[in-house]
């Protein structure tokens, strides 16, 4: 209590201040000061926009890029030699067993940490279908896998989604600031 009554003649003088400036100045004045204001912010907002603008440009073109990417088929070859370099002695996915499937997805998931930071988005694209295989196979023998191994895996699976999508967003983010 004692406080507010120490600070209650600054608090009144600083009101009263504002008060004395407001009542300085005729309305006019007052409304030409908010026009320039409105003004400062209608141009602020305008170049806001426009960078907006280009942004989206940019994402747009990168998303259509991306698309036709995708669109085009993978090559069997470099198929074939990327899930050797991913996966080594577990390239036959489709014969991996309930007690190989765990391994398999260690090895890749190894390699992919070593190597991801050089590749490209067509690598991604390879990567991410070898991905694909491994988890079809994986859900073809879930039911014999053992709950620890299963549990690993999905984590394994978490961490290359997460490592795939930062390189997207990170395209994706040099993609728009380019000019």
């Amino acid at each position: 209590m004692k406080l507010l009554s120490l600070f209650r003649p600054l608090v009144i003088s600083c009101f009263g201040a504002l008060v004395l400036t407001a009542c300085d100045s005729t309305p006019r004045e007052r409304q030409e000061i908010v026009r320039q204001e409105a003004r400062k912010l209608d141009t602020a907002a305008n170049r806001a926009a426009a960078k907006l603008r280009v942004a989206g440009r940019r994402a747009a073109r990168f998303d259509s890029v991306s698309r036709a990417r995708t669109r085009q088929p993978l090559n069997e070859t470099a198929t074939a030699t990327f899930t050797n370099q991913l996966l080594g002695r577990y390239a036959a996915i489709e014969q991996l067993t309930p007690t190989t499937v765990e391994p398999a997805f260690v090895q890749f998931m190894q390699q992919v940490r070593a190597r991801h930071r050089q590749w490209t988005q067509r690598d991604w694209d390879y990567a991410t279908a070898i991905s694909r295989r491994l988890n079809a196979q994986f859900r073809a023998i879930r039911l014999d896998i053992k709950g620890r191994d299963e549990l690993h895996i999905r984590a394994l699976q978490t961490e290359f989604t997460a490592l795939e999508t930062r390189r997207d967003v990170k395209d994706l983010g040099e993609a728009v600031k380019q000019p």
